[in-house]
């Protein structure tokens, strides 16, 4: 009976289906579509192959490299490093060029908006459903209390709040969304200053009345504050550029078979160590 999956070939060096099968491990797919973890691992390890070859082709002793404290490259994963570092030749980024990605798109780089926000907390834990109910019950019915009343904000904190803010009438002072869950900050980004959620926000520490007492939007950051981010960006794209046309010709030249359908260009931007 003919295998379902088969051994793939790359210049005459077999990767059997056996390693393939295992590779697809590290490839997540949709439930019900074992096929595509099997491409990605297929491509993969075709593309580390193309990659290990051209190292031997240049005869370049494999000089593996400190990770972390303790943890070396191996000698494939080295020899892969330095075909890449040998090979490839990203454009070089000008000032000017990142100037003009400036120019173009200005509110992309803005500082944070700040907010100032004060919250009541009803604490509950993840798992702990019957927990959870109770303060989701607690927090709604506090949050009708202040919708007829949102003079009592800061003592309901100072009574209610599992939150150590609570001694400050529930106020957490100044804070961007980067400073909270990604849920509290959804429901900042509804209030209009000094306003009080209608209805809590739930988040893994609980249920939250929050009232957003200040906001101040971000400004557009000049282009001396954001050109080491711009360089580091476009310098990735140029290496990402040059890592595919080095894959396209390695590939475009190799004898690969046993691909069949899923025979296309392999998943070259995973290639770089480290990354």
């Amino acid at each position: 009976m003919k295998p379902l999956l088969a051994d793939v070939t790359v210049n005459g060096v077999t990767i059997p289906a056996a390693r393939i099968a295992a590779e697809a491990q590290n490839h997540p797919a949709p439930p019900g579509k074992p096929g595509l973890a099997w491409k990605a691992a297929a491509r993969a390890l075709v593309t580390r192959e193309l990659l290990l070859q051209e190292a031997r082709r240049q005869c370049l002793d494999p000089d593996p490299t400190e990770l972390a404290p303790g943890q070396f490259e191996t000698e494939e994963e080295a020899l892969i490093r330095q075909a890449l570092d040998g090979a490839l030749r990203p454009d070089p980024v000008s000032d000017d060029t990142l100037r003009a990605i400036h120019a173009a798109s200005p509110d992309r780089f803005r500082s944070p908006t700040l907010y100032e926000v004060s919250h009541i907390l009803y604490a509950a834990e993840p798992g702990d459903n019957a927990g959870r109910a109770s303060a989701s019950a607690q927090a709604t019915a506090a949050a009708a209390r202040l919708v007829a009343s949102p003079r009592d904000f800061e003592r309901l904190a100072r009574e209610e709040s599992a939150c150590s803010s609570r001694e400050a009438g529930g106020r957490l002072g100044q804070l961007t969304a980067a400073d909270v869950v990604a849920e509290f900050a959804a429901a900042l980004d509804l209030l209009e200053v000094g306003a009080i959620s209608p209805s809590p926000a739930a988040t893994r520490f609980g249920f939250h009345i929050i009232r957003l007492d200040a906001r101040a939007e971000g400004s557009v950051l000049p282009f001396d504050r954001v050109a080491a981010r711009l360089r580091e960006a476009a310098e990735k794209a140029a290496w990402t550029r040059a890592a595919q046309a080095l894959m396209q010709d390695l590939f475009g030249r190799a004898e690969v078979s046993g691909l069949g359908q899923w025979a296309d260009m392999p998943q070259w931007n995973q290639c770089r160590q480290g990354e």
